[in-house]
């Protein structure tokens, strides 16, 4: 069950009802006790303990549905938590969503872009909320253009982008601060295969610079590429959580993560007029 209204935050971290105390770690970048969402009735996310070191590469997985979207929506402050608590980068979620926000970026399900602008002034308008230089803005932006290669779209408004366009343009704007966390919400899906292995290698710099990238993706062979560590969500519920050799240990990634969620394989034998069964 989630803490909800029953858990105290104390100097030493986080009290369940029961009176246990929970050691906050500030080797974490991320850390969760008892993170639950409720829509209603259903409950999205039951009870997620979350434990993210500082420079790790971490891939959140699960079959559609899971949680996934709306752990990172709670955990970036875009949704409000129905029960447990979050320290992000070693500051209390409840009480320091501000400084959270200044040091991670965020490329979320829905992009949200503002689409009546061109791609150098969205990212303009977006450097200038975290009021960093003038001087930084317009290099930072030149730079993100052309690696992401959008650089020759400075008459196009961002709503006649392809969907994939606007997802590179979202990774720009997650980028140009030089956040400390990094929260990637299927940041692949619709890319090229080009786009896809420059972005891998922006990620994989970040990693090395000891940035925390928390990244979900329904393309496991780039998590087995990408990722250190895993956890794998399912019906709201973490059913694993690990250094990926660990979990994957003798095993692919995908049978590690079917093992994981016990769904059984819909088998395309299985079909009628494919087993000559008519």
């Amino acid at each position: 069950m989630g803490c909800g209204s029953g858990c105290a935050i104390t100097s030493l971290g986080l009290r369940r009802p029961n009176g246990e105390r929970v050691l906050m770690d500030d080797s974490y970048c991320i850390e969760t006790v008892g993170l639950t969402k409720d829509y209603g009735k259903k409950r999205a996310v039951d009870a997620l303990e979350l434990r993210v070191a500082r420079g790790t590469f971490y891939g959140f997985l699960g079959p559609n549905g899971a949680g996934k979207s709306t752990t990172i929506k709670m955990l970036t402050g875009l949704t409000a938590l129905s029960g447990g608590s979050a320290r992000i980068l070693g500051f209390d979620l409840a009480r320091e969503s501000l400084e959270i926000k200044g040091r991670i970026g965020v490329v979320p399900e829905d992009l949200c872009l503002f689409e009546n602008l061109t791609a150098r002034e969205y990212l303009t308008f977006i450097a200038r909320m975290y009021r960093m230089p003038r001087n930084v803005i317009s290099d930072r932006c030149e730079e993100l253009l052309v690696l992401l290669g959008l650089a020759d779209t400075d008459k196009t408004l961002v709503l006649e982008f392809s969907h994939g366009m606007k997802k590179k343009l979202s990774l720009a704007a997650a980028l140009i601060h030089n956040p400390e966390l990094l929260f990637l919400d299927e940041p692949f899906e619709g890319i090229d295969p080009i786009a896809s292995r420059t972005i891998r290698a922006v990620l994989e710099r970040l990693v090395q610079r000891e940035a925390t990238i928390f990244l979900t993706s329904h393309i496991l062979e780039i998590v087995e590429k990408l990722c250190t560590h895993v956890g794998i969500i399912h019906q709201g519920r973490l059913v694993q959580q690990g250094p990926l050799d660990s979990l994957a240990e003798g095993v692919t990634l995908e049978e590690a993560f079917v093992k994981a969620v016990g769904e059984p394989e819909q088998a395309a034998a299985g079909l009628s007029w494919l087993t000559g069964a008519e």
